[in-house]
């Protein structure tokens, strides 16, 4: 049998060959898990929906396709985004026999678009880290070298993508876990701006930052499957109710718009090739008139700080949910109620996760409340205003996403600036994308900053950028 490489095409092409009959949405599926199977070493997937998905083709193949570009495309789901009677683990022992009763918003729109949910992937822990190695199923491996992390916590959804198995996959991002895996595994990321996604269906982790986004393969698609996740949702209060085309700005010219690149991100924390490159990058927006400025953004350095009381703090009241009892992991035994919940948490949750509520619980625990919580909270709101100064000036902010490429499982190093390159986006609540600037064998990305609800100009930016990348290397 001749092996078909339909996943490889565009968005378009592959749209026009479905609306024309020349494939059948059943065609990418098979190539879809075959190349699941070649990979699977990559450990990107928790859970397939095969059966499920070959029934939703069958049902697609019956029907004349419209101009709905995303009709029949497959996608794969992070594994902390509820299914409706998918198991939806967050890569957790204690969530290994849950069976959810009801689909996530994202996964109801994307059920609308009539894409086809291909499996749920792996990640870290209830989202927490960096590198994909707290997952209870094992850690994913980085397609580009797999000595390599893949980037976290969204890393599964990263290598789903960069391995060519899913045209698409949805990510989390509460502190960079959908814009840092992106950067190692050469693929373009977004975190959009809190509240334009609904979370409803989310797992939570900490609910003032988490936000979903998509993952692609370039910045066009990316703006594609933006446009149909951000549906109005009443059952999400956070969730804004501000529709547009993501892909309105795209191809128009850049001219004149004003960048600020942060001093800081910049520094020689970042290795010097990720710098050299990026300031290449700067010198092609130069030359096509965009005005670029360095700036300085107030309490970067604390982020990592602000992230840990935060995060932590609204995790241990998130997680305590996770009890055994209403559902998640089942134990056989004798035991008081207590005991019972005490036993369940103890087997159920990883070292990692068990670390983050006990410091969680610390910081909200009495007067520590007052003396670590809200002060950050104050924090954060300076942070924000500091970033808000800047976009009355420029539109958009540059740096590199990661200090470096991404590194070896076995590696002790501190990576803590990678979290300050990511953290404060999600502290002030605002949209960022993460696109492919390397031109080495290990994939690193560049970060385009925007205002509240300005996706659009990032897209504008970001697909100018993946165009000049594109014509240096014809």
């Amino acid at each position: 049998m001749m092996k078909t490489s339909y996943l490889d095409l565009s968005l378009e092409e592959i749209h026009n060959l479905l609306k024309t009959k020349k494939i059948k949405v059943k065609d990418l599926l098979d190539e879809c898990f075959e190349r699941i199977e070649e990979t699977k070493d990559l450990n990107a997937y928790i859970t397939l929906y095969k059966e499920n998905a070959y029934k939703k083709a069958e049902e697609l193949d019956s029907k004349e396709v419209n101009d709905n570009l995303l009709f029949g495309i497959p996608i794969a789901i992070k594994d902390n985004i509820l299914t409706k009677n998918v198991l939806t683990t967050a890569a957790s022992h204690i969530l290994d026999n849950f069976y959810p009763q009801f689909d996530a918003h994202v996964v109801d729109l994307i059920k609308e678009k009539d894409m086809v949910i291909i499996g749920k992937t792996n990640m870290d822990e209830f989202a927490m880290g960096s590198t994909n190695e707290t997952s209870y199923y094992g850690k994913v491996i980085n397609p580009y070298d797999k000595t390599r992390v893949p980037g976290g916590s969204s890393g599964g959804s990263a290598v789903a993508v960069a391995s060519k198995t899913a045209i698409f996959a949805l990510g989390s991002d509460t502190g960079g876990s959908v814009r840092q895996p992106a950067s190692f595994c050469n693929i373009v990321g977004l975190k959009p701006t809190y509240g334009r996604v609904s979370r409803f269906g989310l797992i939570a982790f900490s609910s003032s930052l988490d936000q979903i986004g998509p993952m692609s393969r370039n910045v066009y698609e990316n703006a594609i499957l933006l446009n149909a996740i951000v549906k109005k949702d009443e059952r999400d209060l956070t969730h804004h109710e501000k529709e547009e085309d993501f892909t309105s700005l795209i191809g128009k010219d850049i001219k004149d718009l004003k960048v600020a690149i942060p001093n800081y991100y910049i520094s020689d924390k970042v290795s010097e090739n990720i710098r050299n490159r990026f300031k290449e990058i700067v010198s092609l927006l130069e030359k096509k008139n965009v005005k670029v400025d360095y700036v300085d953004i107030d309490h970067l350095k604390e982020a990592i700080t602000l992230y840990k009381i935060i995060g932590m703090g609204e995790a241990s009241s998130n997680l305590a949910r996770f009890d055994g009892i209403r559902y998640g992991l089942t134990i056989e035994g004798n035991y008081s109620s207590e005991e019972y919940v005490k036993k369940v948490r103890s087997l159920g949750f990883g070292e990692e996760v068990k670390k983050r509520i006990m410091i969680g619980c610390h910081i909200l625990s009495g007067e520590n409340a007052k003396k670590y919580y809200h002060k950050a909270l104050v924090l954060r709101n300076e942070m924000t205003t500091s970033f808000k100064d800047i976009f009355k000036k420029y539109d958009l902010i540059i740096s590199p996403m990661t200090s470096s490429s991404a590194y070896n499982f076995d590696d002790k190093n501190n990576h803590d600036f990678d979290d300050i390159l990511s953290i404060p986006v999600n502290m002030a609540g605002l949209p960022a994308i993460s696109i492919p600037i390397s031109k080495e064998n290990l994939p690193y990305g560049m970060q385009i900053i925007g205002d509240s609800f300005s996706e659009s100009k990032i897209y504008q930016l970001a697909y100018a950028v993946e165009k000049m990348i594109g014509e240096e290397n014809v």
